[in-house]
């Protein structure tokens, strides 16, 4: 049973992947236009802990090769070279610079209540990073996708260190096939990306 709503999906569920990458291209559809020069994906968080390693990962499965032929996609954040909270200010100032109207896509870890911890959801307008661990950054994206890896509650930093690796996995692959398939098809179906 596929369980879902219009900006949501359980990674466990059935056909998850391609139930978000339609949930990703009806959000794409609906919020790029061709008066953005560039793509940016930006996937914030670390390798050092597993909770928050769900963004490097999806830029290390985006940054293999997928998008050499795609000039104007550009991926930041991935596990060699990750951004988080003591770099981000520097890589939104790096893409300011660089592009001069860039259409940003954020991605993040982040905890939330039991019953939602699997759950991938993407959103319009930018994303606020480290707000589920307290910490004050700078908002980022155009739109931005979330995956729910723990629960929140007490003490944060150690629920993030002590999630399962496999969940982090599974949304990470889901969430980067789902990028691909998306961007791929908007090009195909509108010309927009050349």
């Amino acid at each position: 049973m596929l369980n879902q709503n219009n900006n949501s999906i359980d990674c466990n569920s059935d056909f998850a992947t391609s139930a978000f990458s339609n949930i990703l291209l009806n959000k794409l559809s609906e919020t790029y236009s061709p008066v953005y020069s560039d793509m940016v994906i930006i996937c914030i968080g670390t390798d050092k802990s597993t909770g928050d390693s769900l963004g490097p990962l999806v830029g290390h499965f985006l940054d293999k090769g997928l998008f050499l032929n795609t000039k104007n996609i550009h991926v930041y954040g991935t596990l060699e070279k990750p951004v988080h909270a003591k770099n981000l200010i520097k890589y939104i100032n790096v893409i300011d610079e660089k592009f001069d109207n860039p259409f940003v896509i954020a991605i993040d870890a982040s905890l939330g209540i039991y019953n939602r911890v699997g759950f991938i959801s993407v959103w319009d307008g930018p994303l606020k990073p480290g707000s589920g661990v307290n910490k004050e950054l700078p908002l980022v994206g155009n739109i931005h996708i979330t995956g729910v890896v723990n629960i929140s509650g007490f003490m944060e930093f150690i629920l993030l260190q002590n999630t399962r690796l496999n969940i982090v996995m599974k949304m990470a692959r889901i969430i980067s096939t789902s990028i691909i398939y998306s961007i791929s098809k908007l090009n195909i179906d509108n010309k927009k990306l050349n």
